[in-house]
């Protein structure tokens, strides 16, 4: 009989309102930047996986957007992102922020997650303990409990590291049982385009806040290594906004903000190509992108 210990894989997924803390939860467990973080909500569009990779197991995280009530095309296929995501993994996460409420948004996901709960396990999270204190996380954890039957629950803080071991290892122990799925050393099945387009993406959110929510989308047109340099990747990308005068807000006083927004994606995508990187950034208006079928599908949803 052998003594190995047994290996398990498989899938878990965080969900909860947007900005609760999913993809930063995400990072925290993968260790490196791979689901882009924002504190604007609605900012993940991809269902981008983190590979968690431990001896005894491989834990594929797959971060989706945040569930809510859509009002645009976008918004209902960010929603259907979610549902199906929920139909192929193995346990999910339902992440609550401690600092905040629980409020109508909770209780829709709660009820929606009763359907996935027969099949798959549901554990409660209370993120960003670290902004309240430890009474308020207790409250939030009896909150929490009383919107459905949890197999666990757990307050964690991906900021300072509190309990992410916990949640990694609540994860795996209900995974099945199986054989690796990906490689040693790979951290996500996404195509580098994809996070290198994300990680613009992010830039320019932040360098934006309020007044851009969600008008953003941002296409890789080229990417390759320069001819003849080994160490450079020159890299072509478009961020798409929804009218002219959002171009300009984009662009900043005579382009200083679009420069700030390169520079800025430029050291992230550095750090994740491992290489020195070239970026060359322009804004295309795409009118009502968000509402029209046709130019979802070009941009990639």
């Amino acid at each position: 009989m052998s003594s190995t210990p047994e290996h398990r894989s498989g899938f878990a997924c965080f969900v909860g309102r947007p900005n609760a803390g999913k993809s930063t939860l995400t990072n925290a467990l993968v260790g490196t930047k791979v689901a882009i973080t924002s504190s604007k909500p609605q900012t993940t569009r991809h269902a981008i996986r983190g590979i968690v990779h431990r001896p005894d197991a491989q834990l594929v995280i797959i971060d989706t957007p945040g569930l809510h009530r859509p009002r645009t095309l976008l918004g209902e296929r960010l929603n259907d992102i979610v549902h199906s995501t929920w139909a192929e993994v193995d346990v999910v996460g339902f992440c609550v922020p401690a600092d905040e409420k629980i409020g109508p948004g909770d209780r829709f996901i709660a009820t929606e997650l009763r359907k996935v709960a027969r099949r798959a396990p549901v554990l409660g999270v209370v993120t960003k303990t670290d902004l309240v204190s430890p009474d308020r996380v207790a409250e939030q954890l009896v909150a929490l409990q009383e919107l459905m039957d949890f197999a666990e629950l757990i307050p964690v803080s991906a900021v300072d590291g509190f309990q992410v071991n916990t949640v990694a290892d609540l994860l795996v122990g209900r995974l099945p049982e199986g054989p690796q799925l990906y490689p040693d050393g790979d951290l996500t099945d996404e195509p580098e385009q994809t996070l290198v387009a994300e990680l613009i993406r992010e830039a320019a959110l932040e360098g934006v806040r309020d007044e851009l929510p969600h008008s953003i989308a941002v296409t890789v047109e080229e990417m390759h290594p320069r001819e003849g340099r080994e160490d450079l990747v020159d890299v072509y990308a478009l961020v798409y906004v929804e009218r002219p005068s959002q171009k300009g807000i984009i662009l900043g006083h005579k382009g200083e903000r679009l420069k700030q927004v390169g520079a800025t994606a430029r050291r992230h995508i550095e750090a994740l190509l491992g290489s020195k990187v070239y970026l060359d950034l322009h804004i295309k208006v795409a009118k009502d992108w968000q509402r029209d079928p046709k130019q979802l599908r070009r941009l990639g949803f």
